[in-house]
């Protein structure tokens, strides 16, 4: 399917970040800017995927390199 461009560090950061704007959705309910939380989505879908569309289309990746 895709090609993984993240490597475990980067997708863990990613998956943690994601769920600590995710919180915020919940944890404010009252605020104006709460739906603005739901950006988390993103880098949970990105760490668990493990594939960056933004890395893709700059040429980045963070995996090791795999030695043969």
């Amino acid at each position: 399917m895709f090609k993984i461009n993240e490597g475990t560090i980067d997708r863990a950061l990613r998956v943690v970040a994601g769920l600590v704007l995710l919180s915020l959705f919940f944890l404010y309910p009252d605020a104006s800017w709460r739906y603005w939380s739901l950006i988390g989505l993103v880098p949970i879908a990105t760490g668990l995927m493990g594939w960056c569309p933004l890395y893709t289309v700059l040429g980045l990746s963070t995996c090791p390199v795999k030695r043969t």
